[in-house]
């Protein structure tokens, strides 16, 4: 039963509640009156057979003492058969003293089951109820006085068929009145139960089909549609216009500080607002206008969305480089830009669907590696990283990555930027810098180059005169001891070595660098930049001092870490020649370098002794062109190429300099 009453709709549950409590409230109230009014009109019959009763003993006591009969026959008919008192009254007999019948109204023979009925005398009436010719009587008694004696007793007798007529008109009458109201109860009840629940009804039909995605549907609803014209509002028709309803409330709710200083402030609201509207009226009317307040705020924002996409679709499309959605969990790419399809040569359908890891192999190991990053920041950044065209080319891109909720599904919007051509162009230009300083450098290679060829051609000579002199060219027939021999030629393959390790040197530093990195030894650098450069910057009275640790590693490039190296010494250089013109005479310089590893990272310390770096030029040192050397001296690019290097390879640089006193460079690299 209750669960049939829950399935019931909200109009035919107000109905039959109001229907069942009225009917309990009127069957409470019928039975109630019922028993007043039935109990009422018996005791008040009752009370009229008393009346009438006491009437006969007043006027008929004279007739009873002087014995006649005849008039107290006479008085009795009267009152048994007066106007309406026929039907009550059955009969009216009176007794004497001795309980004789004296009078009576019976008009056949004196029933003898009457004979029997007596008035106790310390009893000043009596009802009794007795059947008479098959007739139900109440039988009133009153006596007879003459003083404060009794004389006789009078009997009345009512019909109580009679007065079951007459109740049971009351109680047809109650329950026809009773039925009327019930009927016009049913009647309201419908009315009330229908006019509550239309509203409601309206309301549900129209949330049914905003629920299905028709926003467009008409609200059909008494006066809304002709006073309610929102699309008049500025703010409906223009969107880029704020609603000062919605807009501003909203505002307000995520600054607490603004709406703390707005609290005693009036909100900016227009006029007349044609937006949001509350009239006055009962519960159903105020959820009535919230309801439509709501579907316009909707409707509002639903056009803001569909303009914001189309605005930000139009940009996705005409991106000018490649914008991919993956999914998060997979990295299978789900939508991609025209450009995404230039770029990387493959079709729309051959993208969609297909893993991002073919086009960027390393991207879960990034994505894995920095995901609190990436989901704390909600932005993530790789540049100059590998990826692959179709038929497995690669090529350079810089790649920004963003989180986003794409078709329900947590997924990664990557817009990559084909950095290939610049990286190439990078190249060139640091390949230049490299030949630029070895122009520089031509005449301490020279210098460094004399060196063991000087010393393998006297060693020659020496050899080719001891030979034509003893006309002997076996080292026995020399006047030359063995062991010196020996070490003479030793002497001849060590220059040897080191003219080819300088040559190696350079060959290593001049050549083109590799697009893949590899692991290299700083330390091995550090040597490489020195075996060519060490020598020629000591001529310039410049000390080295290194303290190097073993087995640090990085990723990067061996010919152009050394370009770093290579550029950060000779300012170190320039910078201690600068502060020996400036002392006006002999200045010894120094140059140190160290090596060391630094929670988990690697770091290269270069310090030296010379004149500074102000600290006006501190923050534009890495700039391109910029440069405090006088004019011929230098680009500014040698810094600059530096600083791109390092960042390349994930590094950092510190400088900590005292104008006048030296300079303190550290380059920080992650362990490789």
């Amino acid at each position: 039963m209750r669960s049939r009453f829950k399935k019931l709709s909200l109009k035919n549950k107000i109905f039959l509640s109001i229907i069942l409590v009225i009917l309990i409230i009127s069957i409470a109230i019928a039975m109630l009156a019922r028993w007043i009014l039935v109990s009422s009109l018996t005791r008040e019959l009752e009370a009229r057979g008393v009346a009438i009763a006491h009437s006969i003993a007043e006027r008929g006591g004279g007739f009873i003492l002087d014995k006649n009969y005849s008039r107290l026959l006479a008085l009795i008919f009267d009152e048994a058969y007066l106007s309406e008192r026929r039907e009550l009254i059955n009969y009216i007999f009176i007794t004497d003293q001795k309980n004789k019948v004296i009078s009576h109204t019976f008009t056949h023979p004196f029933p003898e089951k009457l004979k029997k009925l007596d008035l106790p005398r310390e009893k000043e009436q009596s009802l009794q109820l007795v059947r008479v010719h098959n007739k139900i009587t109440y039988d009133i008694a009153v006596p007879v006085r003459e003083g404060i004696y009794r004389i006789g007793t009078v009997h009345v007798g009512l019909n109580k068929a009679h007065i079951d007529r007459l109740v049971s008109k009351l109680r047809i009458t109650f329950l026809g009145f009773i039925s009327l109201v019930i009927v016009f109860i049913f009647w309201l009840s419908h009315r009330l139960a229908g006019a509550i629940t239309q509203p409601v009804s309206k309301l549900t039909r129209i949330a049914d089909t905003l629920s299905r995605g028709d926003f467009d549907i008409a609200l059909d609803m008494e006066d809304v549609d002709r006073e309610w014209d929102v699309t008049k509002c500025p703010a409906y028709i223009d969107t880029n216009m704020p609603c000062w309803h919605l807009d501003q409330a909203r505002l307000l709710e995520d600054d607490a500080e603004k709406r703390k200083n707005m609290e005693t402030e009036k909100i900016r609201q227009c006029e007349h607002c044609l937006f949001y509207r509350k009239r006055e009226g009962d519960e159903l009317v105020q959820l009535r206008d919230s309801f439509i307040n709501m579907v316009w705020s909707i409707r509002l924002y639903r056009k803001r969305l569909r303009e914001s996409e189309a605005k930000y679709r139009s940009l996705f499309a005409s991106g000018p480089d490649p914008i991919f959605v993956i999914q998060a969990d997979d990295y299978t790419i789900l939508d991609a830009n025209p450009r995404a399809e230039e770029v990387y040569e493959y079709s729309r359908d051959e993208l969609l669907g297909q893993s991002f890891k073919r086009l960027w192999p390393e991207c879960e190991d990034v994505f894995a590696g920095e995901e609190d990053k990436f989901m704390q920041s909600g932005y993530l950044y790789r540049a100059k990283v590998i990826n692959y065209k179709k038929g497995g080319r690669p090529f350079f891109v810089s790649t920004h990555a963003c989180p986003i909720s794409y078709a329900g599904k947590q997924s990664i919007i990557l817009a990559c930027v084909d950095v290939t051509e610049m990286i190439e162009k990078d190249a060139q230009l640091i390949q230049a810098s490299k030949m630029k300083a070895l122009g520089e450098m031509s005449a301490g290679i020279a210098h460094e180059l004399n060196q063991p060829l000087n010393v393998i051609k006297m060693g020659s000579e020496f050899l080719a005169l001891m030979v034509e002199k003893h006309g002997c060219a076996s080292a026995q027939g020399l006047p030359l001891e063995k062991e010196k021999f020996l070490h003479l030629v030793a002497e001849i393959g060590k220059q040897v070595d080191r003219a080819a390790e300088i040559i190696k040197n350079l060959r290593a530093f001049s050549r083109k660098s590799s697009l893949i990195k590899e692991k290299v030894d700083v330390n091995n650098a550090v040597r490489g930049v020195l075996s060519f450069l060490k020598h020629q910057i000591e001529l310039q009275n410049i000390e080295f001092e290194l303290s190097l640790k073993e087995n640090l590693v990085i990723l990067a490039h061996d010919n152009r870490l050394q370009q770093v190296f290579f550029n950060i010494i000779t300012n170190a250089r320039d910078a201690i020649v600068e502060r020996a013109k400036k002392a006006g005479g002999p200045y010894k310089g120094l140059i140190r370098i160290s090596t060391f590893e630094r929670e988990g990272r690697v770091v290269v310390r270069f310090e030296d002794n010379g004149i500074g770096i102000p600290a006006s030029a501190r923050d534009k040192i890495f700039e391109p062109f910029y440069t405090t050397k006088e004019a011929g001296q230098g680009m500014g690019l040698g810094l600059a190429i530096t600083y791109g290097i390092v960042k390349d390879y994930e590094g950092q640089i510190d400088i900590h300099s005292v104008p006048g006193q030296g300079t303190r460079i550290d380059i920080i690299f992650p362990a490789g």
